[in-house]
């Protein structure tokens, strides 16, 4: 699977550009920090709201060389080492549920600067 271009939620939208003003980062920053966060959460179930009017990022903007590793590991997340075939929209459905979960994380979790590198530091 390759992505060129990737919307997340008008919800996730707002929360990613109040983390990265507060954390100090870019809104494509905030959410692979997001990504991350939720992976770590475990699958995700439910819908994505509407995203039609969320921001859009490029894929690289957003996955950086890293975009192969991000796919493998929702795969590996949502569906554990099992092959299975699984469609593209299904794929990108959840990427914008952990996307989603994982911004609402750090929106409570980050205040300032200082909060998102003890996040990263994994000291939080």
């Amino acid at each position: 699977m390759h992505i060129n271009k990737f919307r997340i939620s008008p919800t996730a939208t707002g929360h990613a550009k109040i983390v990265a003003q507060r954390a100090g980062l870019t809104p494509n920053l905030a959410c692979r920090m997001a990504m991350l966060l939720s992976f770590e959460a475990g699958p995700v179930t439910g819908n994505s709201e509407d995203y039609q009017d969320g921001q859009e990022f490029n894929a690289y903007t957003l996955f950086g060389d890293f975009q192969p590793i991000f796919i493998d590991m929702l795969k590996f997340v949502e569906f554990g080492l099992e092959d299975v075939d699984v469609n593209e929209s299904v794929l990108l459905e959840r990427l914008r549920l952990h996307i989603d979960r994982g911004i609402r994380q750090l929106s409570v979790r980050i205040k300032s600067p200082a909060d998102a590198a003890e996040l990263i530091a994994g000291n939080v």
